[in-house]
């Protein structure tokens, strides 16, 4: 008996449909394939401007750590002189 190996994905493709996984596992091919593929770039380029705007974020936030930092040292010197 030939056992074969059952990957994760495969997995979360059978919770997901049953169907699909059982086609996937007889090699059919799905015929929605360029619109899976669109969908794979689309969150590919979501995925980019979420990380963007992440690094936009801690951006804003050292820069505003660095301004404030800057207000005490020159009230401080003020004050000291």
């Amino acid at each position: 008996m030939k056992r074969s190996v059952l990957r994760a994905s495969e997995i979360g493709a059978f919770l997901y449909c049953k169907r699909a996984w059982w086609y996937q596992r007889q090699g059919l091919v799905s015929e929605n394939e360029s619109a899976m593929l669109e969908g794979t770039f689309t969150h590919q380029a979501h995925a980019r401007t979420v990380l963007a705007a992440r690094l936009l974020r801690l951006l804003g936030w050292a820069l505003l750590a660095a301004a404030l930092i800057a207000v005490a040292v020159g009230l401080t010197l003020t004050v000291l002189n």
